[in-house]
């Protein structure tokens, strides 16, 4: 099993930024992918960035160039970061983690994008 710990979430104007971590409870090398997804109010959780750990990140495209998804090996850390926000970005985003066939998500962080 692993757990999964989410910050970063918070209040911020359109267009602002916002920088979310994910911390999970063993190493990425025990980790066969990881990913950011959101589910906004009366709708389904949809993903956002999801990588298998050895290869490249995909992007839904409606966060295409604005959010980037990468990982800090010393601090065993995953970010999302999300730029030029939107009020539809507005939601509560998840961390997910995939660990010998089984989906793992964290509690969750809001992001509330208004002005």
């Amino acid at each position: 099993q692993v757990q999964l710990v989410e910050s970063g979430g918070g209040l911020v104007q359109p267009g602002g930024s916002l920088r979310l971590s994910c911390v999970p409870s063993r190493s990425f090398y025990s980790i066969s992918g990881m990913g950011w997804y959101r589910q906004a109010p009366g709708k389904q959780r949809e993903v956002v960035a999801t990588t298998v750990l050895s290869d490249s990140t995909v992007y839904a495209d409606s966060v295409k160039g604005r959010f980037t998804m990468s990982r800090d090996n010393a601090k065993n850390t995953v970010y999302l970061q999300m730029n030029s926000l939107k009020p539809e970005d507005t939601a509560v985003y998840y961390c997910n983690a995939r660990v010998g066939g089984s989906d793992y998500w964290g509690k969750g962080t809001l992001v509330t994008v208004s002005s």
